[in-house]
Order: C-alpha cells, then structure tokens, then sequence
C-alpha cells in the first residue's frame, strides 16, 4: 500500500477521535498497530480500514472498559461482544451502588451522634416483608414519598407501609423485642431494597434511628445506613379509617387468580363476583371470561381494575388462598392473605366503561 492511500498519524486521530499519544500506547499495546512504520523516519501511518476499529477502540475505553476486555470484544462476533459489554456494564454498577453505600455510612458518621434504638425484628422476616410491601412503590413519579417505604414502631408493633395512589401495601410485624419507644419515618426504597440482601442473612436486626436516616444493625456483618426522605408521606392512616362497609366478600386460590390475570387479553381486568365463583373478564367483550371457584358471600358485584394494579397486589399475598374484601365498584377492594392476615393491600378499581 503506498503512503498516498494512508494517514499519518495525525490525520488518523482526528478520523477516529483518539489523541495521537494514545495511538501509540495502543499501538505498542497490540491493539491497534499502524499499518506502516516508515523504517527511517519511524513516522506512523494507518489506513481507511482501520477507522471503524479505532473509532470503537475509543468508545470501549470511554466505557471504562479494561484492555483485556476491550481486547476481547474487538476480537468477537457480534452476540459475544454484546455479552461482555452487558458484563461490563453490571460490574460497573454494581461497584458505583458499592461506592455509593460506603460514602453513604461515611456522611451518616461524619459527627454523627449516638442513633436511637426503635426496635428489633428477625432478619429473614424483615427482609421478606420489605420485599413485599416495596412493590407499591412508585420510583420516579415526581413524588420521592411514593418511592419510599414507611416504618412506624410503636410499643406493640412495627409497620411497614408504601403506596403508589393506585395501591397501598401494609404489614404489621411483631418485633423480636419490643419497641423502646415511638418512631415514624419514610426510607428511602431503592437504599432498603439494597440492604435488604444482608438483613435477611441476618438472625436478628436491630433498627437504630438518627438524624438523617436510620441504621439496620445486624451481627458479624457491614451495618446498612439508609436515608429518610423529608417529603410528607400520604395519610394513609387517614384512607384505611374512612373505609366503607364491606358488602362482599370472596376467597379465591391465589394461584389461579394468577394464571388468569397472566394469560388475561388486555390492560383492563374486570371481575365478575357472584353464586360462589369470580369471572375474570376483559373489558372489550369479545374474549370470554375464565371462571375461577371462589367461596362468595354479600352482594353480586362487578368491578374493574388496571392489571398492573391488581396482578402485583394478588401475587404479594402470603399463602394458597386470597380473600378480596369488597365495598362496591367504585371503593378501593383490601386483599389479603385467607389465613394469614399480616400483610394487607387496597387495589383501586378503574371505570367500567370499557370504552374508556
């Protein structure tokens, strides 16, 4: 090839948008050698073929990747160089939520004074309750109280409670010891949802509160530090007191409420109580409903809900059977477990217009 149909170095790393020192380091790195080295002036030339290799050279390492690795996915086909990149990527997040938990409980101990006990609760059932009643969060929403998990202690309980104004999520535990005194806060959901994986290896967690957060203490293993959001949580107090009268009532399995709500045709998910069973219909009328056993007592009913509220409330539940406490179509419906009342939630329904 002769010199007029290459570069030199310097027209190569405008082309490609490496600097000419690292061309050189890549070049005596292997990765991307010039294809001629004038053997008197040493001068460095690449070709038009090179471009492409070194354009994607440039955004590997914008990536942080390592040389291995970029090593690895320059010299790949197209779904293995996707897969290290997917590699890569979580590695990079999970060291960034690594380094942003450490920095976390560095701030909480900067003249830090001594936190304030709240209470002790089991690590398995902690974590499991969380897990549970975080799914009525709503990250992202304009609204940082709706992302996050509210805990309240009281000398005979501690509750936990979230909501995204389509569903509320609460459940009550019984602490291992009982609460020193009262405490409310709402923490933040995406820092617990991370600390959740060590409190659940954790026999016993003791919950200490302080200024800007509260610590979830745990044995032979790192202290988890979460932050408490100051936006007001919603008066949820206030909604499950103002409840209606229940006129119906309905305990269906779980699992095959499930399966209907998952092979279910649309967005809107009706459901038909009445003479021992529920019918789970789709609001266009064209597909016909699935009739699901169900042990009914009050009045016939129907009501409507979005599937995204009414699926993730169902499959929450604890145990074989759910029981649907309802007050009308157009009144929040609480579901919990048959037999194991603990955990509770309240699903809003939608219009019935199927139209709308």
């Amino acid at each position: 090839m002769s010199h007029d149909e290459l570069m030199p170095i310097g027209a190569f790393a405008r082309r490609s948008g490496l600097t000419s020192s690292a061309l050189r380091f890549y070049a005596d790195s292997g990765l991307l050698p010039p294809a001629e080295v004038d053997p008197v002036s040493g001068y460095r030339y690449y070709s038009a073929d090179q471009v492409a290799r070194g354009t994607a050279l440039r955004r590997l390492r914008e990536l942080a990747m390592p040389l291995v690795a970029v090593e690895a996915v320059l010299g790949s086909g197209a779904d293995e160089a996707s897969r290290l990149l997917d590699e890569h990527v979580a590695k990079v997040v999970a060291d960034a939520a690594a380094v942003r938990r450490k920095a976390a409980v560095i701030k909480a101990s900067l003249g830090e004074a001594p936190g304030l006990p709240v209470a002790a609760v089991k690590g398995p059932v902690l974590a499991a309750a969380v897990e549970q009643v975080l799914t009525a969060t709503a990250p992202g929403h304009g609204m940082p109280a709706l992302a996050g998990l509210r805990i309240e202690a009281s000398p005979e309980a501690v509750t936990l409670t979230a909501t995204d104004r389509y569903r509320l999520s609460t459940r009550t535990l019984v602490p291992a010891e009982a609460p020193r005194q009262t405490w409310a806060g709402t923490v933040n959901g995406d820092e617990l949802r991370t600390a959740v994986v060590e409190i659940r290896r954790s026999p016993l967690v003791r919950l200490e509160a302080a200024s800007n957060g509260i610590w979830f203490r745990v044995a032979d293993q790192e202290d988890r530090h979460c932050r408490l959001l100051t936006e007001e949580f919603p008066d949820h107090r206030l909604m499950l007191a103002s409840l209606g009268e229940v006129t119906t009532r309905a305990t269906v399995s779980k699992g095959l409420l499930l399966r209907a709500l998952e092979e279910h045709p649309g967005e809107r998910v009706g459901l038909h109580v009445a003479d021992h069973a529920v019918n789970v219909a789709a609001a266009d009328g064209e597909h016909p409903g699935v009739t699901l056993p169900a042990t009914v007592t009050g009045q016939a009913l129907q009501i409507w809900f979005e599937l995204t509220t009414l699926y993730p409330a169902v499959s929450t539940a604890i145990g074989p059977d759910v029981l649907l406490d309802l007050r009308g179509h157009d009144q929040p419906v609480t579901i919990r477990s048959a037999d194991h009342g603990d955990l509770t939630t309240l699903a809003m329904p939608v219009n019935s217009d199927r139209s709308a």
